[in-house]
């Protein structure tokens, strides 16, 4: 089963626009169609961001998203310090994906990666959902 990090764009996009990339890459997380795995520092970062008021999301549907993924997501503990991404905050994604052994890294930002790190591929989502859906047995 592929093993998965997902940057906090992807999370907002999804939870922004029911249509949509980022909103597939969610619905099959929380459907357990790759496992997706995330750090607290991750969990935080996710938080944080949904919660800021420019965005207008409904914070019910944040909070429950928050609960729904963590029942989901598979939680490590980053052992390295990373300084890899051209934004420290992308750091911790690139930490929690080497932690977890990560296949992929998906994000809309994805030049603000190196395209491949210790084995794990930063993709965009158009590019994950087709990877998810050429995948052998992704369940």
């Amino acid at each position: 089963m592929l093993r998965v990090v997902l940057d906090t764009n992807i999370v907002v996009s999804g939870l922004l626009h029911h249509k949509g990339a980022p909103a597939a890459i969610l619905d099959a997380a929380t459907s357990k169609q790759f496992r997706c795995y995330v750090s607290e520092s991750l969990i935080d970062e996710y938080r944080e961001v949904l919660t800021r008021g420019y965005l207008g999301l409904d914070q019910r549907r944040a909070a429950k998203f928050i609960a729904d993924f963590r029942e989901v997501a598979i939680f490590v503990v980053p052992r390295k310090t990373l300084a890899v991404a051209r934004d420290p905050d992308d750091d911790r994604v690139m930490e929690c994906a080497i932690e977890a052994g990560a296949d992929f890294i998906v994000t809309g930002n994805t030049r603000d990666f190196p395209a491949r790190f210790h084995g794990v591929r930063v993709v965009t989502p158009r590019d994950f959902l087709f990877v998810l859906g050429s995948s052998p047995n992704p369940m």
